[in-house]
């Protein structure tokens, strides 16, 4: 028997229909697709940094629970004094490890969709159904299913993305308010792009019992760190941390975030750029001839080409040395868009120079 009978004997057949999350190479490329921030940190704070970083040892374990750095990201994050904080390999551990403690059969997770892919990816890796509510022509909560789906299917989890990744809208706030009070088990907002959008639920974290606020440093200019974090009720974060994995959070992670979170408004500057040349770019898409751009209150714009050009509009642009993100593919409301991180303005001004040309 060879290795390829064993793994189809083996491997749950939900697995191996999968196909592993896309991470295409962008070397030499302006690499305009994953909504990372694209400033590096001053020379003056990378000299500090690396000071810091002399009297780090890395012979002992880290500090399992993360405490120093637990702290300072509550603290940056306008955490509640009341709520509980869990930190993760980046959101997606988090996302993980809420899902592993409520799968059991019969059980299933929700989320409007199109939404953040991992949602869908980590319930089939946790043996859980995954329920996608399609999300209005527009790209807001089509309401009247969300509501069925809640009192019919009753999810054990309801995950918001809010802004929605890839569509970058904010979802209505009484909208969101209206789900928490419905759902029957957990709401978990996924605030992966608060820095660019202008609202919150974290102050909210006091008015419900069902409600967790996630979020990630990663858009804030530290993607390389993988530090996402979770905020809400103490009951709910303590059954969670049982099925963290020892010492998730590494010793360079740990002392590096501690001292980055330190010059949080280095990163603010950083976004409020970003978030000033998010509005030019919107213009400047909207100013060109077939192009449809979707109002975005993230560090990205999901827009709408042509019928039936999004594939060899992507190409051009590659051949360009540009890399965006192409979302033809996931078909549906998704039919014929692509999706631009915000760059540099050069970077920005390369982008639209290319799709000019290639239109």
């Amino acid at each position: 028997m060879g290795a390829g009978e064993r793994v189809r004997e083996w491997i749950r057949p939900e697995i191996q229909e999968l196909q592993a999350y896309p991470v295409p190479d962008s070397s030499g490329l302006i690499k305009l697709d994953a909504m990372e921030n694209p400033y590096t940190w001053p020379d003056a704070l990378t000299a500090d940094w690396q000071r810091r970083l002399e009297g780090v040892t890395v012979n002992r374990y880290p500090d399992a629970a993360a405490r120093k750095l637990r702290q300072r990201v509550a603290a940056a994050m306008g955490v509640p004094d009341d709520a509980a904080v869990i930190l993760g390999n980046g959101s997606d551990e988090l996302i993980q490890l809420v899902t592993l403690a409520v799968a059991e059969p019969g059980r299933a997770i929700m989320a409007p969709v199109p939404s953040f892919a991992m949602f869908r990816m980590i319930a089939t890796f946790a043996g859980i159904d995954f329920i996608g509510v399609p999300l209005a022509e527009d790209f807001s909560l089509d309401m009247e299913a969300m509501r069925a789906a809640l009192l019919e299917q009753r999810p054990a989890v309801v995950f918001l993305a809010y802004p929605n990744n890839p569509t970058g809208n904010l979802f209505d706030e009484a909208e969101i308010r209206e789900i928490i009070e419905l759902a029957p088990g957990l709401v978990v907002v996924d605030e992966a792009y608060h820095a660019f959008a202008g609202a919150s639920f974290m102050d909210k974290l006091g008015e419900y019992d069902n409600l967790l606020v996630m979020r990630t440093v990663s858009k804030l200019g530290l993607a390389g760190l993988r530090l996402g974090m979770l905020a809400g009720p103490e009951p709910w974060l303590r059954e969670f941390d049982k099925l963290r994995l020892p010492y998730n959070i590494n010793t360079l992670t740990q002392v590096t975030g501690e001292f980055a979170l330190e010059h949080i408004e280095v990163f603010e500057a950083q976004t409020a750029r970003l978030t000033e040349e998010r509005g030019r770019l919107f213009e400047a898409l909207a100013a060109l001839d077939g192009i449809e751009p979707f109002p975005s209150r993230a560090n990205f714009i999901l827009f709408r080409v042509p019928a039936g050009r999004a594939d060899a509009l992507f190409d051009a642009l590659l051949d360009a040395g540009i890399l965006i993100k192409n979302l033809h593919g996931s078909g549906g409301l998704l039919s014929d868009c692509l999706r631009v991180t915000v760059g540099r303005p050069e970077e920005n001004e390369a982008f639209l120079e290319a799709l000019q040309r290639a239109l």
